[in-house]
């Protein structure tokens, strides 16, 4: 015999509907969730900046160290012993490190003694500009304080104490020397380590894997085209009859590694260089000739291709430029984006709840994100 059950009334509820109480509870209890998360994210973030002396410097040796980390792949997959990678890593990643600084030392030292073969021609200039605010009814005060603004004195002032700077950090090149020497000793069993530590943790492995191999893309992504925009400065400079165009070139090479505004610090060098060998028309052609060249690949084409490549919208892009610049200082602007990477690993990649943030980020649509990253070779 069955028995028929009876519907159930549409109208009556499944299951009573939560008091007022509760929901406001729910919602208090949020929003205490989200003011603790951002007290606590201030706290930290405070707590980076007034150590970014360390903080910079570690960051930068291992970025430097993940950038080498192929060479200890390959040095493994040939069979050959453990020490001989490292070693390769460790001398690879010291030659960047002096490359790197050699260029920037070379190119400010530069600067600094071509600046005073140019102060009759520098006077010259601030004379005629001040004639000319005579003319416009410019008072005499007022074209005082133009001259003094630029003294070539101050510049030169100006460009040693940055030398003195170079000089005084000495000490924490020791340090980041330092760290990089014990990071290589690591990173040579630190894939193995990493592998016995899927199993429980899935997530925060694979998380760390993409910030490795994005860093890698970005930094080969920022080499290829610094090396692109730094030969045709040096030529076009060559062309027109600046000084030092190489040294510019090596300087416009470095400086790409810094999103979006890293070819306006190349510019001011030879900008000025140009305004003294050549008058205001050659500093013009200087200026037009960075902005559509560096512009338009270093502004326009490569936060795209990076953005593609680590999964970075160009705005974020810039975000974490000015965002890490305040907190580490010119370093900052140097690490933006692998610290962005490393940050969106921990906290997005890590974590499948937030990982619905993945689209906004990269602007990638959800379905190409699921597919997963490039493989990186």
């Amino acid at each position: 015999m069955t028995v028929e059950q009876e519907p159930e009334d549409a109208s009556t509820p499944s299951s009573p509907d939560p008091s007022p109480s509760v929901v406001r509870r729910t919602t208090l209890a949020r929003s205490s969730v989200v003011l603790l998360t951002s007290a606590s994210a201030v706290l930290v973030i405070i707590g980076i900046r007034s150590a970014s002396g360390i903080v910079g410097p570690a960051f930068l040796a291992l970025m430097l160290v993940i950038a080498v980390h192929p060479i200890l792949d390959y040095t493994r997959r040939r069979g050959w012993p453990g020490w001989v990678g490292t070693l390769l890593g460790l001398v690879a990643v010291y030659v960047i490190l002096i490359v790197m600084a050699l260029t920037v030392v070379a190119s400010i030292a530069k600067f600094a003694t071509l600046i005073p073969q140019y102060s009759d021609d520098w006077n010259r200039l601030v004379g005629h500009a001040t004639s000319k605010l005579d003319h416009a009814g410019v008072g005499s005060d007022q074209q005082q304080t133009v001259a003094g603004a630029f003294d070539p004195q101050q510049l030169e002032h100006f460009v040693l104490g940055l030398l003195d700077d170079l000089a005084s950090f000495t000490s924490a090149l020791a340090f980041l020397v330092t760290v990089l020497l014990f990071f290589a000793l690591d990173a040579s069993s630190f894939p193995k380590r990493l592998a016995e530590t899927k199993a429980p943790h899935l997530n925060f492995v694979t998380a760390l894997s993409g910030f490795a191999s994005g860093t890698r893309r970005y930094l080969v992504v920022s080499t290829v085209f610094g090396f692109i925009v730094a030969v045709i400065d040096t030529i076009a400079l060559s062309l027109l009859g600046v000084p030092g165009a190489v040294a510019w070139g090596l300087l416009a090479f470095i400086t790409n590694y810094i999103p979006n505004i890293g070819f306006v610090i190349g510019l001011v060098p030879p900008a000025i260089l140009a305004l003294l060998e050549g008058g205001p028309a050659l500093m013009i052609w200087v200026i037009a000739i960075y902005c559509v060249v560096n512009f338009v690949i270093q502004t326009v084409i490569q936060p795209r291709v990076v953005g593609d490549a680590v999964g970075l919208t160009a705005s974020m892009t810039f975000l974490s430029l000015v965002f890490w610049a305040w907190v580490l200082g010119p370093l900052g602007a140097l690490l933006a984006v692998p610290a962005t990477l490393l940050l969106k690993a921990l906290l997005i990649d890590a974590d499948p709840e937030t990982r619905w943030l993945l689209p906004m980020l990269s602007g990638t649509p959800e379905a190409q994100l699921a597919e997963g990253p490039p493989a990186d070779k």
